[in-house]
């Protein structure tokens, strides 16, 4: 199995109360977190105040330079 560079995706543990800052993309800009389901985020803009509920998007990204690529626990897929 040959090592590649990949860059691996987890979802991110929101927590209520916590701000957050999206630095680009349609969603971009300041919020607030205001509920969660597993499937779901809801947000508060602190400046309008206006509340939006969208499917979780967030995602906290890392980058690795030595990885087994297919990662072995995806083989059987």
């Amino acid at each position: 199995m040959a090592h590649q560079s990949v860059i691996t995706f987890r979802q991110y543990p929101f927590e209520i109360g916590q701000r957050i800052y999206i630095e680009d993309g349609p969603r971009r800009g300041d919020w607030e977190v205001i509920g969660l389901t597993d499937k779901t985020l809801k947000l508060r803009c602190p400046v309008s105040h206006r509340e939006v509920e969208w499917k979780r998007f967030c995602y906290f990204t890392e980058e690795s330079s030595d990885t087994p690529w297919p990662h072995p626990d995806n083989e059987s897929s």
